[in-house]
């Protein structure tokens, strides 16, 4: 047999941060400069063979749940592969969990943002508790003495897996159980019973008793939880190991058998009399949790985007290596209309995600902390769907060699569509949309004065912004039209920071095919253009 030819060679060696035009501008733009050189460390190392046989390795080796050890005592411990806690220790070392806690300074949620981002195109699931953990804090700091006993292992850089207490931990990370099996995302009908201890009430101890039909991570040390409380549905802290050692009657009944994710673990739990302590105000659960969604949120907006970029580099870099009928395939007209409108759709959610992280480091301005409110249910709602959309396209692009699971296109198409449905499902998010036009006006006005800013720029987006000023107060059939909406506010958006912050090819070919065509069509339906080429030149790796 002779030696294999017209195959790629594979995408390794190569640093994620220098081959990301779009990202590299973004930080800079949005304040993380500082924090340069660590994005571009993670990059380099994301790009090594080492790295990419890890998430192999922990997709192939999903956990394990032990319930009892061989005496028959309850245990509920999950077992990992050694791959996994390679991912973990790298995400944690680099503050991935943590960052604008450990380091409050212009840029933090950006810099941190670009890091999450770049690291979680290695492997997505491990995200799952680095991002609860660093969604966690805001939540917990609304209870100051449990903020001031548990910042320290939150922020930490160990990486310190086990059960074990507290005291005794160098490290900690959080996770989160607030669906049940009759309510799902409608987590007013939880049954979940929490019983005070000696009054209870805000920061008092409580026994819950109920299930969880979704926890996230259950290996944590520490939950957010939500319970009824004598005085309505609230907000607990919940730990998995108690300060004397014992553990917390937190039992896990099953690990979930996923689509996707599948390296991380999630769980069906049941609490029986389990020890924790309210956080908030007794009654205002959802209100105090809401804080750890919105930051969740933003993490299901850079993992769509990660996602999108590993996919449009990879089908770039299989494209420039491969032939077919006599010509490499991305030389071919049709196919760098493919290549182009994928590579479009991942450089506006880049630039989109890196905008709203920026909106986080500058919520202390009423303006932005308007603008974040609405857009981020906005970008959760799109993104996510565009995600799916995208991988899938990328993995027509490698044909056959797509669909097995040794490239990695597999892997990212089962894990596309998970951010989509984790922290509220697309119609969740769209009602989010109107719920937060009709509560909180100031966000409408500062979203619009956000896409206003390229007034003048590109007639199309002139005319798409007026068409949505239009809609936006229109009342009649709100919610059946609600998607509509938020597909035309996101698209807007987009454009108006392409239009003014990204590559002008790109912008131009955004506007033309997303405003103009009102959207709706498959990739590959740009208008010809020389400057496609280049489009996709811009978004391919060079190992």
């Amino acid at each position: 047999m002779g030696e294999v030819a017209n195959q790629p060679p594979p995408l390794v060696n190569y640093n994620l941060f220098d081959a990301d035009l779009p990202l590299r501008e973004s930080l800079e733009r949005e304040g993380g400069f500082w924090a340069h050189d660590m994005v571009r460390d993670l990059g380099r190392l994301a790009g090594t063979e080492d790295a990419i046989h890890w998430g192999f390795q922990a997709n192939s080796n999903p956990p394990q749940l032990h319930t009892h050890d061989r005496f028959g005592n309850r245990i509920d411990e999950v077992e990992f592969h050694p791959a996994w806690h390679r991912l973990m220790e790298v995400a944690v070392g680099h503050g991935l969990h943590a960052l604008p806690w450990r380091e409050p300074r212009p840029g933090a949620h950006a810099a941190r943002a670009a890091a999450f981002y770049v690291w979680s195109q290695v492997e997505g699931g491990h995200g799952c508790p680095v991002s609860m953990t660093y969604a966690a804090m805001p939540a917990l700091r609304k209870q100051p003495e449990l903020a001031a006993r548990w910042e320290p292992l939150i922020t930490s850089l160990a990486y310190d897996p086990g059960l074990r207490a507290p005291a005794g931990k160098r490290g900690a990370l959080f996770g989160m159980a607030m669906t049940e099996r009759q309510g799902g995302s409608d987590v007013r009908a939880n049954t979940t019973r929490a019983d005070p201890v000696a009054g209870g009430g805000s920061g008092g101890e409580y026994f819950l008793t109920g299930h969880k039909w979704f926890c996230s991570a259950p290996m944590c040390d520490a939950f957010l939880v939500l319970a009824q409380a004598p005085g309505g549905l609230s907000c607990f802290l919940l730990p998995r190991v108690l300060d004397d050692g014992e553990r917390n009657r937190f039992h896990i009944q099953r690990l979930k058998d996923k689509l996707g994710n599948r390296s991380n673990a999630s769980a069906e739990i049941l609490l029986d009399g389990a020890w924790a302590v309210m956080i908030g105000e007794e009654g205002r659960g959802v209100r105090t949790i809401i804080d750890m969604v919105n930051h969740t949120r933003l993490d299901c907006v850079i993992g769509s985007a990660s996602l999108m970029r590993q996919a449009v580099a990879q089908a770039t870099h299989h494209t420039a290596h491969r032939s077919a009928f006599g010509r490499l395939l991305s030389e071919q007209p049709l196919m760098v209309n493919v290549l182009a409108d994928i590579a479009i759709e991942s450089e506006a959610t880049t630039l989109l995600m890196m905008r709203l992280a920026g909106a986080f480091d500058r919520a202390s301005d009423p303006q932005e902390a308007a603008f974040k409110r609405l857009a981020l249910a906005v970008s959760k709602y799109w993104t996510c769907k565009r995600a799916i959309a995208v991988v899938a396209e990328a993995l027509e692009c490698h044909g056959g060699n797509g669909y097995v699971e040794e490239s990695i296109m597999p892997r990212l198409y089962r894990e596309a569509p998970l951010n989509s449905i984790w922290e509220g499902s697309g119609n969740v998010n769209a009602l989010d949309v109107l719920r937060a036009m009709a509560r909180e006006p100031d966000s409408v006005a500062a979203f619009t004065e956000e896409v206003e800013q390229a007034r003048g720029m590109d007639s199309r987006l002139d005319d798409a912004v007026d068409e949505l000023k239009r809609q936006l107060t229109d009342g009649a059939d709100a919610e059946a039209r609600a998607r509509s909406l938020v597909e035309l506010m996101a698209r807007a958006l987009e454009a108006s920071l392409l239009v003014r912050h990204g590559d002008p090819a790109v912008a131009e070919a955004f506007c033309a095919s997303r405003l103009d065509s009102g959207g709706g069509r498959s990739f590959g339906t740009l208008q010809p253009s020389s400057k496609l080429a280049r489009i996709v030149e811009r978004h391919r790796p060079h190992p």
